[in-house]
């Protein structure tokens, strides 16, 4: 008897250990190169039949979402339904944990969790499409996303090769409480363009990773520090932390993440900053998740 296929999937936080905006297209796309990490917080996407395609949404952040045409999972469903060409008679439930316009890619989590799991709930109509094609029309970080496990993650967004083989390690994550547009906040960026990176093909443990990552930067920082005081706020709290080895913003902001030694004292640093409007998170980096 077949088995069927599972009706929710993950959408993993998304984690920035460094961003340098390494220059401008034409179009005024900028190239960005970047290691990027996925953290064991996330939202959940459910699916089930309906008469119509259809989105709800649950959880504590749920009430900041876009309900209409804006929102990436619906875009997401509507753009795999239309390579399949079936009508997407589904209904999705979104759990949203994750703090939005949060700079750890909620909302490219949550569309690439829909092509994730739409693929495998419209087999065998699905079974060609290009994921990784649709999931570059959505946004930058939609297919880095897609991919779900650690990459180095160049262009805008469509280049991704395998990261350096990581130590293990925890992450903290702290969002002060205020959502920074990421057009925003490259709009506010000042001064010229960043080289890509020299990486190693591997570290040896957490605090060789954390002195590598040093030498690097988040180019959005600083813009993001103008626009959102409270994102050094949070750096300073998690730079004073015990045992943490780096502390930086994650893409576009205002999360932040804090580098520690292993999940239990990235844990333990969570939950020392836990204070009433700031969402905070501790723990190892997720499992890949693969995608076909």
């Amino acid at each position: 008897m077949p088995i069927a296929p599972c009706r929710c999937e993950a959408a993993p936080a998304k984690v920035n250990l460094f961003l340098h905006v390494t220059g401008r297209r034409a179009d005024r796309y900028h190239l960005l190169d970047s290691l990027v990490v996925f953290a064991g917080a996330g939202d959940v996407l459910h699916a089930a039949p309906d008469e119509r395609l259809r989105l709800r949404t649950t959880g504590p952040f749920a009430g900041a979402l876009p309900a209409g045409p804006a929102n990436l999972a619906l875009r997401a469903a509507e753009a795999l339904a239309s390579r399949a060409g079936i009508a997407p008679r589904v209904r999705l439930t979104l759990d949203k944990r994750l703090p939005v316009a949060s700079g750890v890619g909620g909302g490219s989590a949550d569309a690439a969790a829909v092509l994730r799991l739409l693929a495998r709930l419209w087999e065998p109509e699905a079974a060609g499409a290009d994921l990784p094609g649709i999931a570059a029309t959505l946004g930058a970080d939609v297919p880095v996303c897609l991919a779900g496990r650690p990459a180095r993650m160049r262009g805008v967004g469509e280049r991704l090769d395998p990261a350096p083989a990581l130590p293990e390690f925890g992450l903290a994550l702290v969002n002060p409480g205020v959502a920074l547009p990421t057009a925003a906040v490259f709009a506010a960026r000042r001064g010229g363009f960043s080289p890509e990176a020299s990486l190693p093909a591997a570290w040896a443990d957490a605090a060789s990773l954390a002195a590598g990552l040093a030498d690097l930067r988040n180019d959005l920082e600083p813009p993001a520090i103008r626009l959102c005081p409270a994102v050094a706020e949070v750096l300073e709290c998690l730079r004073a932390l015990p045992g943490c080895l780096l502390a930086r913003m994650s893409g576009s902001g205002a999360t932040c993440f804090g580098l520690f030694a292993t999940p239990a004292a990235a844990v333990a640093g969570a939950a020392a900053l836990a204070r009433p409007g700031w969402w905070s998170w501790g723990g190892a980096p997720a499992p890949a998740l693969g995608c076909r």
